[in-house]
């Protein structure tokens, strides 16, 4: 994936979460209209809520993962909050550690390698985010961990050949934006924990 493609994969991110958010705040004013309006609450409203809440954490995630990062700076609140939302009731935690401002550029990876390590995790886990020095670590460890050897070779060898599913892009997105950056993605792994520096 040449830079050239990852422009146009960022350009097509940005655009779907743009027409996205727009029906998706549409259905949550909505939703607090007929709460004022006294309409009868239960399950059914309650799952409305939690669907529409979920949808923009997610639109909220993917416009940095996979849309235009630009020259943005993202604090590490801000950052901690879209980690927390797009995560709610998943059996997977998050701990971003690193509290000052992150160019968007470096916050688009790390959210990308977050997509990585949880294809490891089917049983759930913990990913840790850490900053040392100008390097990241973006650490996932599990009861068990679940690695396709060939899709995690992409990660440093984008020639490695595997077939990227679209439930797997993030594998061929992240090693190509980080090169756009002049860094290079590294991984180790073990029984316990697969790591990935950038």
């Amino acid at each position: 994936m040449g830079e050239s493609t990852v422009n146009l994969a960022t350009l097509i991110g940005s655009r779907i979460c743009h027409d996205l958010i727009s029906p998706i705040g549409a259905i949550n004013n909505g939703l607090e209209l007929l709460e004022m309006t006294g309409a009868p609450s239960g399950p059914e409203m309650d799952l409305i809520s939690d669907s529409v809440d979920s949808a923009g954490a997610r639109i909220q995630f993917f416009r940095i993962a996979y849309g235009i990062a630009g020259a943005q700076m993202l604090g590490g609140p801000e950052i901690r909050s879209v980690l927390k939302e797009v995560n709610r009731g998943a059996r997977v935690t998050v701990d971003w550690t690193h509290d000052d401002p992150c160019p968007r550029t470096v916050v688009r990876l790390a959210f990308l390698a977050f997509q990585c390590c949880e294809t490891a995790l089917p049983q759930g886990g913990q990913v840790r985010f850490d900053k040392t020095g100008g390097r990241w670590t973006v650490t996932a460890t599990g009861p068990v961990l679940s690695l396709d050897p060939k899709v995690w070779e992409t990660l440093s060898n984008p020639a490695a050949g595997a077939e990227i599913t679209p439930a797997l892009v993030q594998f061929a997105l992240l090693p190509a934006a980080a090169t756009e950056l002049g860094n290079r993605v590294e991984v180790t792994s073990d029984e316990a924990q697969i790591t990935i520096r950038f």
